[in-house]
C-alpha cells in the first residue's frame, strides 16, 4: 500500500511498468479500483492509494469500486 503524496511521479510510472502498482484507491471512502477508472482519476491525490493486487486492497478493508470492477462490487455487496 503507498500513498501518493508519499511516491514520486517517477516512481509511480515505473511502479506501475514493472507491475508492482495494479489498483488504486479512494483512501477516505476505502474503495478501490482499476487504474484506467474515470472515478478514480478525478479524485485528490491526497486522498489516492495504490496496492499491488485486489487481495491487498481487501485486506485493508477496501471495497470494489462500482464503475469498474461492477462484478466485484456485486460480490461484495452481496456478502453484506
Amino acid at each position: 500500500m503507498k500513498l501518493h503524496t508519499e511516491i514520486s511521479e517517477t516512481a509511480l510510472r515505473s511502479g506501475i511498468r514493472a507491475g508492482e502498482i495494479n489498483f488504486g484507491g479512494n483512501k477516505k471512502l476505502k474503495i478501490y479500483g482499476l487504474l484506467s477508472c474515470s472515478s478514480g482519476k478525478k479524485m485528490k491525490n491526497e486522498n489516492r492509494i495504490f496496492f499491488t493486487s485486489e487481495k491487498e486492497a481487501l485486506q485493508n478493508h477496501y471495497r470494489p469500486c462500482g464503475h469498474c470492477l461492477k462484478a466485484e462490487y456485486k460480490l461484495w455487496k452481496n456478502k453484506k
